[in-house]
């Protein structure tokens, strides 16, 4: 073959594959996100290190901790107070609220369910709080009540899938991993995307609520367990030490590499940081994750337990990891489908308990991120996927009475404090049943939107091709909810 030849083929080869993983990549914010995720990692990004993306404008948060109470928790024996729903308990349900409605349980016509708590208005900025949450009562004016919120999906796996992917339908990034892609992580010695799960259970969603879809695997969540050992197999097995461990990786990373040289496909790029990363959280991750060393002060502020699972640990686990330049931490905390069943209980049964195992928990990380001058640089996010309804439940062929609430699409609340937010804040008012939104309206995409703009990124304009077209977290949807960002 002709020399000449040979050297055009060569080189169309190179340009090849370099089309190929610009394309993968894509252009614009796609391309000067995807080196920021890799941590440093020397041997994956030899050559083809990209500078980190600068965001639009400069947000005022740093970090998420977003708590999410799977299962949606009651609006209205919690937050969205309703005399006038008190004064109808026990009565028939208007029909106008029933036809053409969509419901979980409900069949023929329930009862009117008046709130099984008792509310008090807290602090300087009022808000209404009932008497489940005492602790968290005390920090009213720092939180930003969203009680307009709804949403399109009345199950709870879809349900969670639109609120943290954008998408009722699985394969979309989580929104954490959609951070994880624009800014990386201030550590790199840790991931920028951490979940910790409590209450015995995943989210109904499973781990694809904290997926990275079709983003490069690098920047999906990292689960890890607030007892035993943080992440399963980060400890060397036994009869290796950590010299044995880095030369492995070292081998393996190397002939990622030549994969790499001769393919372009990115993912293997990624799989190259990912053992490097794991390499490193060998060391970072334990000390991060011990909660045993911090003061009794801190122990009993939170209500934590060394050495044993539980909301509280979880809590106190999320403050460390921001503190160390974690950047996403998604909290989910199982067992808030309160369908109560007991006469003398109703919708107490279930969401008391869970009130009791969370409120002080979740009130001292606000109080503890605070007392750090961390607050205002980390977001923080509390909801479920979706409201309760005013009415109770009414099950086909039950000869017992549901008094729990049903699921409920058209009014819920949730709750935002610190980075990028006005304290003591209430957006959004629902009718005097509590049945639907009447004034400040606010969508699941609206706070996905909200949550990218305190972090300084323009939903609208943060993408990543894939399939012959941009997505973004949003999708076509969502508006940053300006009236609660200070």
């Amino acid at each position: 073959m002709n020399k000449l030849v040979q050297e055009a083929i060569e080189k169309e080869a190179i340009l090849a594959t370099r089309r190929h993983f610009l394309q993968s990549l894509g252009t614009g914010i796609g391309s000067l996100a995807f080196g920021s995720a890799l941590w440093g990692c020397s041997s994956a990004t030899k050559g083809q290190q990209v500078s980190s993306r600068i965001p639009p404008h400069f947000g005022k948060a740093k970090s998420v901790i977003f708590v999410h109470m799977a299962g949606a928790p009651s609006q209205l024996e919690l937050f969205d107070y309703k005399p006038t729903l008190a004064k109808f308990d026990g009565k028939e349900c208007p029909k106008e609220l029933l036809e053409g409605k969509k419901f979980a349980f409900i069949r023929g016509v329930p009862n009117l369910l008046g709130p099984k708590a008792n509310f008090l208005q807290h602090g300087q900025s009022g808000h209404w709080i009932s008497d489940h949450m005492p602790h968290l009562a005390t920090q009213a004016d720092k939180i930003t009540f969203l009680k307009g919120m709804y949403t399109d999906q009345f199950n709870h796996a879809p349900a969670q899938l639109l609120m943290h992917t954008g998408s009722a339908r699985l394969g979309r990034p989580s929104l954490g991993s959609w951070v994880s892609y624009g800014l990386g992580s201030e550590n790199e010695n840790l991931p920028s995307f951490m979940v910790l799960a409590s209450g015995g259970k995943n989210p109904d969603a499973g781990k694809s609520a904290w997926g990275s879809g079709f983003l490069p695997s690098v920047y999906q969540g990292v689960q890890c367990r607030s007892a035993g050992e943080p992440v399963l197999f980060i400890k060397n097995p036994d009869g290796v030490n950590t010299d044995i461990r880095k030369a492995s990786i070292d081998a393996i990373n190397a002939v990622n590499q030549e994969t790499y040289a001769e393919f372009g496909d990115p993912e293997t790029v990624a799989r190259i940081a990912q053992y490097e990363m794991a390499y490193k959280m060998q060391s970072s991750v334990p000390e991060v994750m011990d909660i045993s060393k911090e003061p009794e002060y801190i122990h009993q502020l939170y209500g934590t337990n060394p050495g044993k699972e539980s909301f509280a640990n979880n809590c106190l686990l999320a403050r460390k990891m921001v503190e160390k330049g974690v950047r996403f931490v998604q909290l989910f905390d199982w067992g808030w489908d309160a369908h109560g069943t007991s006469k003398d209980g109703s919708v107490d049964f279930g969401l008391h308990q869970k009130c009791l195992e969370t409120d002080q928990a979740v009130s001292a990380l606000l109080i503890d991120l605070e007392q750090r001058g961390l607050l205002d640089e980390t977001l923080v996010v509390w909801g479920g996927e979706f409201g309760r309804t005013p009415m109770q439940e009414n099950r086909e062929g039950q000869k017992q009475s549901f008094y729990g609430r049903d699921h409920h699409t058209e009014a819920f609340t949730m709750w935002l404090a610190g980075g990028g937010i006005k304290p003591g804040m209430s957006l959004g008012e629902t009718d005097d049943l509590g049945y639907s939104t009447v004034s400040g309206k606010t969508s699941v995409y609206d706070v996905q939107a909200t949550i990218l703009h305190c972090l300084g990124i323009n939903h609208e304009e943060f993408t990543y091709p894939f399939q012959g077209r941009n997505f973004r977290l949003t999708d076509v949807y969502g508006k940053v909810i300006n009236p609660i960002l200070a």
